[in-house]
């Protein structure tokens, strides 16, 4: 299997104009990204719909896998909701790369709130290594 990114990707395509437009970056914790989400996201008032948390975790482990030079598509994402998140809330999207075994990649993601680290929503992950393209974008 191969897959071509074309930068319209709804969690983190910088060309998707309705989607989240995150931007992961390697580090120490593994690989981050910071968010706020806005209100066209709502799911109950003032709250965000789960499936836009269950998103950025997805978005979390795939960019771990892609940072540790295994990138690939998510076959499994086991997500924990701990406590709702609030529209506007500042968070800190983190994702790691657990094991690896073969062409699997077993990773864990958190989003937790910027300001306190209170945690909103945890998962684990195994994600399929794949044979990847990038499309040049804006050129």
């Amino acid at each position: 299997m191969e897959v071509r990114f074309d930068g319209h990707c709804f969690g983190c395509g910088p060309l998707n104009l309705d989607g989240l437009r995150l931007v992961f970056t390697p580090g120490p914790d593994g690989s981050v990204a910071e968010f706020e989400v806005p209100d066209r996201f709502q799911s109950w008032a003032g709250m965000a719909h789960g499936g836009v948390v269950a998103l950025m975790l997805d978005e979390a482990v795939g960019w771990a896998a892609w940072h540790a030079g295994h990138p690939g598509v998510t076959g499994r994402l086991q997500v924990s909701y701990r406590r709702p998140l609030k529209l506007g809330e500042p968070v800190r999207i983190v994702g790691k790369v657990e094991n690896i075994r073969r062409t699997l990649v077993h990773c864990s993601a958190v989003v937790e709130n910027r300001n306190d680290g209170s945690r909103i929503a945890d998962a684990t992950a195994t994600v399929m290594a794949v044979k990847t393209v990038v499309d040049p974008i804006g050129g």
